[in-house]
């Protein structure tokens, strides 16, 4: 399994790469090997402000339905578009074109609560 060194990453598998103050948020590598095929992702949370933990939006995979949860608080300012007719992409490319929200981030301290490549690890190990 893949972890890059330079995200954060959530105990629900959530993981978040900053650029200044924005934020982009997808799923992991181990998340998206557990639900399968992904088909559909229903994330309509864009303009919004959200809290950390508060649900962005779902993933269909062909088993199952997850909820995804906000790493950090702030505004959706967008949703990759690209989703929408290659929802797999999440599949292929889970930390590139696979990405889920952008986020400008409002309270950017909440990023000390996440959890490193290594401790993410163990997390996915278990």
């Amino acid at each position: 399994m893949n972890f890059p060194e330079n995200l954060k990453y959530t105990k629900d598998h959530e993981w978040i790469r900053v650029e200044g103050e924005i934020a982009y948020i997808g799923i992991t590598e181990f998340a998206q090997s557990e639900l399968g095929d992904i088909v559909y992702l229903d994330i309509n949370s864009a303009g919004k402000d959200l809290d950390k933990e508060d649900i962005f939006g779902t993933v269909e995979a062909v088993k199952t339905v997850s909820d995804l949860f906000m790493p950090v608080s702030g505004n959706v300012i967008e949703i990759n578009p690209e989703l929408d007719k290659s929802p797999e992409l999440v599949n292929k490319d889970p930390y590139g074109a696979g990405w889920m929200v952008k986020v400008k981030m409002s309270n950017p301290a909440e990023l000390g609560s996440l959890l490193s490549a290594a401790d993410y690890a163990k997390v996915a190990a278990h």
